[in-house]
């Protein structure tokens, strides 16, 4: 018997539903730590949520203590500044990458350490055919479809993943992850794609009367330019932002998701050792350290916002404020100095 187009569209609104308020009831419960994964057949182990909120290894306390405080930061500020729940579906989980060998779910920010990451989970999920996280070439670690993400999956088995399996992120003080990010898309000769795509549009909004080579080649954009193309009222209403300087509450949704480490770029070795602790490969594999992603310069960003007026400071600053929040970033001293 044929359902009613009617009786469809609500079955549809119903299972939409059924999503959100999985996803958002599992935001704001604990995680199961009695599940238990198998990485091999016939052996079972500690899942990594066990050896979080259940362990008793003694060289992780100490940084326990500190993920679990990030954490406890995180849902204070969540519950302090957002006052809608937002309606996610499987689309917005792209960002979240998925090991289903080691239970472990790591939702990728651009700037953030995240090519390292992602060649550290193509080892953890190649089944030996990469043992050495620096001898995959970054190009590669970037190819759709070298990983799984979760937005994949169906929605029975995203829930059960968010359930079960140790979510982690990691985050970059907001402005300096923005600099990087200008600096490596818009002032590196080979970055041809981005100047095309971004920089002619920037150059031929807000320069004033720009030269032919600069409109057809876009390569030459102030960072100057940049701001105002981001502040521009009409650069969110024509198309979301590219991934490289989106906001991390936004790729994430870590007031939806529960993530139970929450990294940060300024201290990347110590709390990608506990990460890697956590999942039992410790001895087995070292997170990189001799690569561009661990280089931290926290004077940067000051130095770039030297030359932005207070009005387009205040403006950015309005812009990445959440992140600045959520993540216990303080505002910059050369904000309120000038």
């Amino acid at each position: 018997m044929r359902m009613p187009r009617g009786g469809r569209l609500f079955l549809a609104t119903c299972l939409g539903s059924l999503f959100v308020l999985v996803l958002y009831f599992q935001s704001i419960t604990n995680p199961e730590p009695d599940v238990k994964t198998d990485s091999r057949p016939g052996k079972s182990r500690r899942s990594p949520l066990q050896t979080l909120y259940n362990g008793d290894q003694l060289e992780l306390l100490a940084a326990q203590r500190s993920l679990q405080g990030r954490r406890e930061l995180l849902e204070q500020a969540c519950l302090s500044h957002t006052r809608k729940r937002q309606v996610l579906s499987p689309e917005d989980l792209k960002h979240l990458i998925v090991d289903d060998k080691h239970s472990l779910i790591y939702c990728y920010v651009p700037k953030v350490a995240c090519t390292n990451w992602k060649r550290v989970l193509m080892v953890l999920t190649s089944d030996g055919r990469y043992t050495d996280p620096l001898a995959i070439p970054a190009n590669e670690a970037h190819v759709a479809g070298n990983l799984r993400t979760l937005s994949e999956f169906s929605v029975p088995e995203i829930n059960q993943r968010l359930r079960s399996y140790l979510k982690f992120i990691f985050v970059r003080e907001p402005f300096e992850r923005l600099v990087s990010a200008y600096r490596n898309k818009f002032t590196r000769s080979y970055n041809t794609a981005f100047h095309k795509r971004y920089g002619t549009k920037i150059i031929r909004r807000h320069r004033p009367e720009p030269e032919r080579e600069a409109l057809e080649k876009g390569n030459d954009v102030s960072f100057h330019e940049f701001v105002q193309y981001l502040v521009d009222p009409r650069t969110q209403r024509e198309e979301p932002f590219n991934e490289h300087w989106e906001r991390v509450h936004s790729l994430c949704h870590p007031c939806m998701i529960h993530y139970d480490v929450v990294g940060k770029y300024e201290t990347l070795e110590p709390d990608a050792q506990a990460v890697l602790s956590l999942a039992g490969v410790e001895g087995t594999l070292q997170f990189p350290t001799s690569g561009k992603s661990t280089r931290t310069d926290g004077n940067m960003a000051a130095r770039y916002f030297k030359h932005i007026s207070p009005f387009y400071q205040k403006k950015l600053f309005n812009l990445y404020r959440m992140d600045f929040l959520l993540f216990n970033y303080s505002t910059p001293e050369y904000l309120s100095s000038r």
